[in-house]
């Protein structure tokens, strides 16, 4: 999944090289981690005048290393304040992305601590929800142990991707005092991922088969082919030992998490599990992060909102945290209740039905088998004409053509599925009658090799009785191979409209 739940802007720039080099880059392999010592050094605190100060901190998280935060927390307050950490989504994630929300927690008399999502241990290449919740737990004795805040009453606060290491962070510790998600996913990164692509690949314009091609083989396929090892990583069966108080959120235009059926999951699984203290709400106005948007494909304000890129934080989202932040250190967490979900653009969808023919085994096996004839034919040919052996030249040209339209649709529809993934769907070509033009061609060139093999199967016929060594068994493998294309092809959606 999670490529980034983040702004897709600066990914426009990237080429379709770029882009399928970058196809590795959807590991994300959890391993244990070592859990973080209490210890931090802090720096004076200080104060820009706004009612807050700012303490910079560093603290050592998972695998021992350095982390750099800012605590940020109200002037004046009577007694100890509450806590949360706040755990960033997918990207490098400097602390300053969340200043508003942590402002915000601070200006309502609560604590909260932001910090610099690690370098070391985590990159495109490989994520490890274990490491990163070994960080936030090293933050929480962090702010546990800061001057003024009262520290059994310190929370997580995890967005998007913090949406799956925030819950398994609070499962590792008692001292957590209650979970907020915003964006929070119920499905697997890459269950997710494929609902992100397909959501705003619909934006583009696209529709038809390509959108269940995205969502159906092409992710069985970057998962088959280990391009994404922790796709099958399920939140689930964390809610469902979950017992601390829990609010979760998601913006009502949220267009990268389902946000109908994450929000649905999260009622019933931890309902099942007898936690009684479970909010779920909408964030009206709001995107993927909770900040302002009109649609959820972009956020308002931009940079030339205090010169914040994600812009500003949308009405009634901080009041809804720092009240039931409250109302739970108060020692009145709320009963469970849930806010009646809004429409969601579209249904996800399992990568896999389970069938036989969509077992990693059978596609690659199919693959290869494309590979070896495709190219095989024209190779054998080439040695045939030096040796004076070759097919009758009846059979031989429609056995090019299907040769050469059956490996380009092969390696073609391939490239363009990692394509998708590696950019996150920004750079599909432009987009006629429904479908990118890349994807037209490839539906071209699945129909040309549908009629070049019934032409060369026809062809070989007629001239079966021409006495050609070799040729009929290179003949027969080229049709062979063009007959297991065509269900190949149905499948994916290179035949459908």
């Amino acid at each position: 999944m999670l490529l980034s739940f983040k702004s897709r802007g600066s990914r426009r720039a990237a080429g379709w090289a770029i882009g399928l080099l970058a196809s590795p880059l959807f590991a994300l392999m959890p391993t244990p981690a070592t859990a973080a010592p209490a210890s931090y050094d802090a720096a004076a605190p200080r104060s820009a005048g706004d009612g807050l100060t700012r303490t910079d901190v560093s603290f050592r998280g998972g695998n021992g290393l350095t982390l750099h935060g800012t605590v940020v927390a109200p002037i004046r307050s009577t007694g100890r304040v509450p806590g949360v950490v706040l755990v960033g989504g997918s990207g490098p994630g400097p602390r300053q992305e969340y200043a508003q929300e942590a402002e915000a927690f601070a200006r309502a008399g609560i604590a909260a601590l932001v910090y610099d999502k690690r370098t070391i241990g985590y990159s495109k290449m490989h994520r490890d929800f274990s490491l990163l919740a070994a960080d936030a737990l090293a933050g929480v004795r962090t702010l546990q142990a800061s001057p003024g805040v009262d520290p059994a009453t310190v929370g997580l606060w995890g967005f998007s991707e913090g949406g799956w290491v925030a819950p398994l962070a609070a499962s590792r510790s008692s001292d957590i005092a209650f979970l907020i998600t915003i964006g929070g996913p119920a499905y697997t990164p890459l269950r997710t991922q494929t609902w992100d692509l397909a959501v705003h690949l619909r934006h583009d314009h696209v529709s038809g088969s390509l959108l269940d091609t995205i969502a159906g083989p092409a992710a069985h396929l970057v998962d088959g082919a280990g391009l994404f090892p922790a796709a099958g990583y399920d939140p689930v069966p964390l809610l469902a030992r979950f017992r601390q108080p829990v609010l979760a959120l998601w913006g009502e235009h949220d267009t990268q998490v389902p946000p109908r059926e994450s929000a649905q999951i999260f009622e019933r699984v931890l309902a099942r599990a007898g936690n009684d203290h479970v909010t779920i709400r909408f964030v009206a106005g709001a995107g993927h992060n909770g900040h302002r948007t009109t649609d959820g494909f972009e956020n308002l304000g931009g940079p030339l909102l205090g010169g914040h890129p994600l812009g500003a934080l949308a009405p009634g989202y901080a009041a809804t945290m720092t009240a039931w932040i409250h109302q739970v250190a108060d020692g009145r967490p709320p009963l469970s209740s849930a806010a009646a979900p809004p429409r969601q653009a579209l249904t996800s969808r399992a990568p896999s039905n389970g069938v036989w023919y969509e077992a990693n085994g059978v596609q690659w096996a199919v693959i290869a088998f494309f590979l070896l004839v495709f190219v095989g034919y024209p190779v054998t040919g080439i040695v045939g004409r030096i040796t004076g052996r070759s097919a009758a030249a009846a059979a031989r040209r429609p056995a090019r053509l299907l040769a050469a339209a059956g490996l380009m649709a092969v390696v073609g529809t391939l490239l363009f599925a990692l394509s998708v993934f590696a950019t996150s769907g920004q750079l599909i070509g432009p987009v006629l009658a429904g479908r990118p033009l890349p994807w037209l061609i490839l539906q071209l060139l699945a129909v040309i090799v549908a009629v070049a093999t019934v032409v060369t199967a026809i062809s070989a016929w007629r001239n079966r009785r021409t006495p050609v060594t070799g040729g009929r068994v290179r003949v027969a493998a080229l049709v062979a191979a063009g007959a297991i294309f065509v269900p190949w092809a149905a499948y994916w959606g290179l035949l459908a409209w």
